[in-house]
């Protein structure tokens, strides 16, 4: 079954609302964005996350040092790469990794066997920040990217209205979910239990 993490949670109720609705991991964005929460905050909201529920930090061109804080401190179960990190500094950070690919077209996917991560997300462009858009891009590219699929996870604009074609077409390990769970730039928590729901439960 397709997992869900639910990212750029910034308050307690609402990691709360995404954990009893089943969501399999939480993601924190230490990059700058409107989602974006201290290592503090994060630590403090990774109290309310049970065992086997994962948390994800979100970093773009983070330094060793930043990461280091942040993993052990949470503490962190991966570190989600969203920036122009090589892979070359991916591998030497050696933290469970997930690495993150804005796709405009296909050689940001073919870009994927690139890099040795556990898992590799596909993302639509951003706007104001990496990543966050709301956008989805064309998910056909993926057909032909020779990813294996228990290593796929997708994101960028991701809703309940859109997420059964999503699975449909591209069958991934793991969607994410930020503004598709929102009302007015907000974490909403009926819109968090309804998007597991559905994928959780195959329907809308």
């Amino acid at each position: 079954m397709t997992k869900v993490k639910i990212c750029g949670l910034k308050e307690v109720q609402h990691v709360q609302a995404a954990v009893q609705a089943g969501a399999d991991a939480i993601g924190f964005v230490f990059a700058a964005s409107k989602r974006q929460v201290s290592i503090e905050q994060a630590q403090q909201l990774a109290k309310h996350i049970p065992e086997g529920v994962l948390k994800i930090g979100v970093f773009v061109n983070p330094t060793p040092e930043e990461l280091r804080a942040a993993v052990s401190s949470v503490p962190l179960d991966y570190v989600q790469y969203h920036g122009d990190e090589t892979p070359d500094f991916i591998v030497q950070q050696g933290y469970p990794s997930i690495k993150a690919l804005s796709v405009h077209g296909a050689k940001d996917v073919q870009a994927a066997a690139n890099y040795a991560v556990d898992y590799y997300l596909f993302d639509a462009p951003g706007t104001d920040y990496k990543g966050g858009s709301g956008h989805t891009f064309d998910w056909t590219l993926l057909e032909t990217a020779g990813i294996p699929r228990e290593k796929l996870i997708l994101a960028g604009g991701l809703k309940i209205e859109n997420i059964h074609e999503a699975l449909a077409l591209v069958s991934p390990c793991m969607v994410d979910v930020s503004s598709g769970v929102e009302t007015e730039g907000s974490k909403d928590t009926e819109k968090i239990a309804a998007f597991l729901q559905a994928v959780k439960r195959g329907r809308v």
